[in-house]
């Protein structure tokens, strides 16, 4: 991958596997001082700019391989999207009430954007800032998740190659730091740094956000999701099936846009709830670098830790569960490999109006649709969300303004797996802001109102008079 023994073989942490639990190398981590300079380097090389790989993320990540593809694919998909995108930078032409006059609006650069990502999906969301602020003509420093490093030192050691048949990108435009939450704090504390886009857990947004608007900085959430499906009685149960499996396994539950509650009607419920479990009984657990398996594992033993924590509650709450124990502890006693869990619930209980991330299913009756909309949209995060139905009524009705709360609202497919096209992100404890495709660009630039006067009169706006000798 081109990067050097130096940057992940002799430094004082560690990066463990959650495939098997052992280490597979030692980066140097940086400390605020090197976040610092980082900072001062991408304002450096934006000042220039402005005129002007999968089987790792299975290693370090637990993905599974046709996902870990699909991650790197998601990066070349929005690296082809950006480079149309930089001739697509539109500003207005707006109409003027005074006579002999223009006006019209203009995009500029912003500045440093500073990027903190998550582990599950270590290079993906880089990509998508990565991208758009380079079109836009901005620096940046990635700060990734502590638990993925080796993903980080490759994708920059990939930018780079890049860069270099380039032949013209200024030294810092993307900057590196390795480490801890202080790293992340000290972007979001520097001045230079104009954007973040921090994607994490709402606690971590909650700390985030205000020290972002305390310095009027632009800010980009990408946090937590307790996202839920509405299942109805004229659904198609086959299709319905095969997407909630996905939807509430796939990555082992570790995916923003999971699905963690499901709102089946009760004439459905029984035959939903039997083919479920025969789905769930279906897959293969195991070493994702395997190409029959579906399930990896958790990321690592706290992991773990919470999701057997929320089963627990969920038992006390009259919760019914099936699945949840780990597996696989012979063959690999240090990392977190768990059967994907189904839990027939008699209400929305504490737990299950919480996030957990891991691979945990909850089910629940309703009635009819006005009480799946309302149970739907009871909880603090609004991320992503879907129905399945056959009704054109209740499709329509779900996704206009009193239907979901999310950002993310789909129909007759799972709430996960969102193309780069369409502008990805939340609202309520899901975050705000807006990545990827649409009209996100306009994060990551500054817009001017120009109005230009090409005539010899200056009349002024709203029939204001102010007339003087002169």
């Amino acid at each position: 991958m081109g990067v050097a023994s130096e940057a992940f073989q002799h430094g004082e942490a560690e990066s463990r596997s959650p495939i098997t639990g052992e280490p597979i190398g030692r980066p140097q981590f940086g400390n605020t001082e090197s976040a610092t300079a980082a900072v001062a380097d991408a304002e450096n090389a934006f000042r220039v700019w402005r005129k002007v790989p999968a089987r790792l993320v299975t290693l370090e990540a637990g993905k599974i391989s046709s996902e870990s593809l699909g991650e790197v694919q998601e990066m070349i998909d929005i690296c082809d999207f950006a480079v149309g995108l930089s001739r697509q930078l539109y500003g207005l032409t707006i109409a003027t009430e005074r006579a002999g006059h223009r006006m019209m609006e203009t995009w500029h650069p912003l500045g440093v954007v500073g990027i903190i990502t998550s582990f599950n999906f270590p290079v993906a969301v880089w990509a998508w800032n990565a991208a758009l602020a380079l079109v836009c003509g901005d620096g940046f420093v990635w700060k990734p998740s502590e638990k993925t490093p080796l993903t980080a030192l490759a994708t920059q050691a990939l930018f780079r190659r890049a860069a270099a048949r380039f032949g013209a990108v200024p030294a810092g435009l993307c900057g590196l730091v390795l480490g801890g939450r202080e790293l992340g704090e000290t972007l979001v504390d520097d001045a230079r740094v104009r954007l973040v886009s921090a994607t994490g857990s709402t606690a971590m947004g909650r700390s985030v956000a205000p020290r972002l608007a305390g310095r009027f900085a632009r800010a980009i959430m990408e946090l937590g999701g307790n996202n839920a499906a509405i299942v109805c009685p004229s659904a198609r149960l086959d299709l319905a099936v095969r997407a909630i499996a996905f939807a509430a396994m796939g990555t082992a539950g570790q995916r923003c846009t999971t699905l963690r509650r499901l709102l089946l009607h009760e004439a459905v419920y029984d035959e939903a709830l039997g083919r479920l479990r025969r789905a769930y009984a279906s897959v293969t657990i195991g070493d994702p670098r395997d190409g029959a398996t579906l399930i990896g594992p958790l990321i690592d033993a706290n992991a773990y830790r919470v999701m057997r924590e929320a089963l627990d509650e969920a038992r006390e709450a009259g919760g019914v569960v099936m699945g949840g124990e780990r597996l696989l502890m012979d063959r690999f006693p240090g990392a977190y490999y768990v059967r994907p869990a189904l839990v027939e619930m008699p209400e929305q209980a504490p737990v299950v109006r919480r996030e957990t991330f891991a691979p945990i299913l909850y089910l629940m009756k309703h009635q009819d649709f006005d009480q799946a909309l309302r149970m739907h949209n009871d909880v603090a995060h609004g991320l992503a969300s879907s129905i399945f139905t056959s009704d054109v009524g209740e499709a329509e009705r779900f996704l206009s303004a009193e239907g979901s709360d999310c950002g993310v609202a789909n129909v007759n497919i799972g709430p996960s797996g969102a193309e780069i096209g369409g502008a990805f992100g939340g609202e309520k404890d899901s975050g705000g802001g807006r990545e990827a495709g649409s009209d996100c660009w306009k994060t990551y630039m500054r817009r001017a109102t120009n109005t230009i006067n090409y005539s010899a009169d200056l009349p002024l706006a709203q029939g204001v008079k102010f007339d003087v000798g002169a």
